[in-house]
């Protein structure tokens, strides 16, 4: 399992526009990649995000990473991603 790691920062006049086409476009958008198994994404603190999106294999993940694939939204500025090996799992 391999899981995307975004980092970005949010305008916060923007953050309501931004979270509705985080809901909207870019969550479908990511449950349909192939490979997914769960996203999360956290709620902004001082207009700082952080998502961590699992995929089966890393070639999966590095296809649904932007911007292979568009994670754009209103006030919205990716600041970096990467992809890493899940080492380990608790339920």
């Amino acid at each position: 399992m391999y899981a995307v790691l975004v980092t970005l920062t949010i305008e916060p006049v923007l953050a309501p526009v931004a979270a509705a086409a985080l809901m909207e476009d870019i969550m479908p958008s990511v449950r349909s990649a192939p490979g997914f198994i769960a996203g999360y994404w956290m709620e902004p603190v001082d207009g700082r995000g952080l998502s961590m999106v699992l995929f089966e294999s890393e070639d999966e993940a590095r296809a649904a990473t932007p911007p292979a694939v568009d994670w754009t939204a209103p006030g919205v500025t990716i600041e970096g991603t990467e992809v890493r090996r899940v080492a380990a799992t608790a339920p």
